[in-house]
C-alpha cells in the first residue's frame, strides 16, 4: 500500500472519531438540560489533524500529473489506426453550415 492511502484511511477514521465524539457530547448535553453551543476544543483539534492528513493524502495518492497538451504522446490511452474505417461523416454536424459569417 502506498503511504498517502495509509494517511487517508488514517484521517478519515480521525474525522469519524470526531463526529462520534461530537454526537456523544451533544446527547451528553441533553442529558444533563444545557444548551449545545460549540464542540470542544479536543473535537475541534481532531477535525483539524484529520482534514489537514485527508488533504495530503488527496495531493499524493493520485501519482504524477499527466500531460495536458494534445500534441503530447504519453497522455494518449489508444492510438487509432490511420484507416478511414473509423472516420464517420453521418452525424448530427453536418446540420450546421461549415462557416459562419458572424462577427461577435
Amino acid at each position: 500500500m502506498n503511504l498517502g492511502f495509509v494517511v487517508g484511511v488514517f484521517g478519515v477514521l480521525i474525522l469519524s472519531h470526531a463526529a462520534y465524539s461530537t454526537i456523544q457530547y451533544r446527547g451528553l448535553l441533553k442529558i444533563m438540560e444545557e444548551e449545545f453551543s460549540r464542540p470542544p476544543m479536543n473535537v475541534i483539534l481532531e477535525l483539524i489533524i484529520g482534514l489537514a492528513l485527508c488533504m495530503w493524502a488527496a495531493l499524493t495518492f493520485p501519482g504524477k500529473f499527466l500531460s495536458i497538451h494534445p500534441d503530447s504522446d504519453e497522455n494518449r490511452a489508444v492510438s487509432l489506426p490511420d484507416s478511414s474505417e473509423f472516420m464517420i461523416f453521418n452525424h448530427r454536424g453536418r446540420l450546421f453550415p461549415p462557416e459562419i459569417d458572424m462577427k461577435f
